[in-house]
């Protein structure tokens, strides 16, 4: 077999090119923010967590944003983007990655849209009446053709906002607990057949939604020159904190799980921890991206810190915490392809710059959802608002 280059011991020429690039390694990512950020809506639309009621309709407009862009990395990653219609048309109920189009779209449309549109409906009527020119025919056209916004109207739009949060809670976990499925499915693959995956992958993203949301919320405030609830940043911290701190634990029983069971498949991953992966996994996603940021948490939960103290720690831990979840992501796509199904050859990844699957694609991709934020912000803004019946003061007058 001639050499290649970057590749120690016996590899299929199959195996020597990895078949998933960073584009696959964004996928989870956003669709994790996505669904981190909805079940920090849900906190308070449905556990009737008050503190985190500044955040509640950014964190809607946030998880829009991400969810819009979620596919696209998938759809550049297939060449033939028109071909994802098939999955549409001809659905296929054994296959794991075309039911994500129909998950996709329930959430979508039925989960989030409907959601956001209840919970803003009484602004919409009120700017489609007083705004002016081409504004006034976009929120006229927001309110579907519904301006009733009677008390018995806006409790009824309570009522079934309520249950579409209760219906998209189970949803946010089938939308990113099912990206985990896929890689623990794949039997042939010792470093992602586990059953914990689909579990370590869900609540990683809780974790990355909520670090994302609580960055954002301070840069909007910090923009918009409004003070910091610093009530909401930190509960929102202090459940970042308890997910976090629980994710780590399921990968920590993972990781013990499998030095204990030591198959054949143990020595091969060990040393790729201890090479191929050491400063991903070892620096970047446990010691920087996980366990600094615990312990930045973690001495806020345990000691008095002052206001400007506590912003501080929460935009490193928030920071580090998205850093680490993104590198969860990297070890665990990329890594997986670095060894062979002989568990006898080792590759490397080469990170192009400007091709289809390179950093300046996927640094696009990444800055996207920001843009499109900044518009739904701009159309509605998360602090704007009044009394609701049945639902006390908007998240934008608290």
């Amino acid at each position: 077999m001639t050499p290649v280059p970057g590749v120690e011991g016996f590899m299929y020429p199959n195996e020597v090119e990895l078949q998933w690039s960073i584009l696959i390694v964004l996928y989870p990512f956003i669709t994790g923010l996505v669904a981190g950020a909805f079940i920090l809506a849900s906190l308070e639309r449905v556990f009737r967590v008050k503190a985190v009621r500044p955040t509640y309709r950014l964190s809607l407009l946030t998880a829009l944003a991400f969810l819009l862009v979620a596919p696209l990395p998938l759809q550049l990653h297939l060449g033939r983007p028109e071909r994802s219609f098939e999955m549409f048309l001809t659905p296929h109920r054994s296959s794991a990655m075309a039911m994500f189009g129909f998950v996709y779209l329930w959430y979508l449309l039925v989960v989030l849209l409907a959601e956001i549109w209840l919970d803003y409906r009484a602004d919409i009527v009120r700017m489609a009446l007083t705004e002016r020119g081409w504004r006034r025919w976009v929120y006229r056209a927001l309110t579907l053709g519904s301006f009733n916004v009677s008390e018995a109207s806006l409790r009824i739009d309570d009522r079934v906002g309520y249950a579409i949060t209760v219906i998209g809670i189970p949803s946010a976990f089938l939308l990113h607990g099912y990206v985990g499925f896929i890689f623990g499915s794949v039997k042939a693959n010792a470093w992602w057949s586990t059953p914990l995956m689909p579990v370590v992958f869900l609540f990683s993203a809780m974790s990355s939604g909520i670090a994302a949301v609580l960055l954002i919320y301070m840069v909007a405030m910090r923009l918009q020159r409004r003070p910091l609830d610093m009530d909401c940043a930190d509960t929102v911290a202090k459940y970042l904190f308890y997910v976090f701190l629980s994710d780590f634990a399921l990968e920590l029983l993972d990781l013990v799980h499998r030095i204990y069971e030591a198959d054949e498949s143990f020595r091969s991953l060990d040393f790729m921890v201890h090479t191929r992966l050491w400063t991903s996994q070892v620096l970047i996603q446990i010691l920087l991206g996980t366990c600094l940021p615990l312990a930045l948490l973690a001495a806020v939960q345990l000691w008095k810190w002052s206001a400007p103290a506590r912003t501080r720690i929460y935009w490193a831990a928030g920071f580090l915490t998205l850093v680490g979840i993104f590198a969860m992501r990297w070890n665990v796509v990329i890594g997986g392809q670095l060894f062979s199904k002989s568990y006898l050859g080792y590759t490397s990844y080469k990170l192009g710059l400007v091709t289809r699957e390179g950093l300046l694609p996927s640094i696009a991709l990444m800055l996207l959802p920001f843009g499109i934020l900044w518009i739904l912000i701009r159309l509605l803004p998360p602090w704007m608002g009044k009394e609701i019946p049945g639902h006390g003061a908007s998240p934008a007058t608290s």
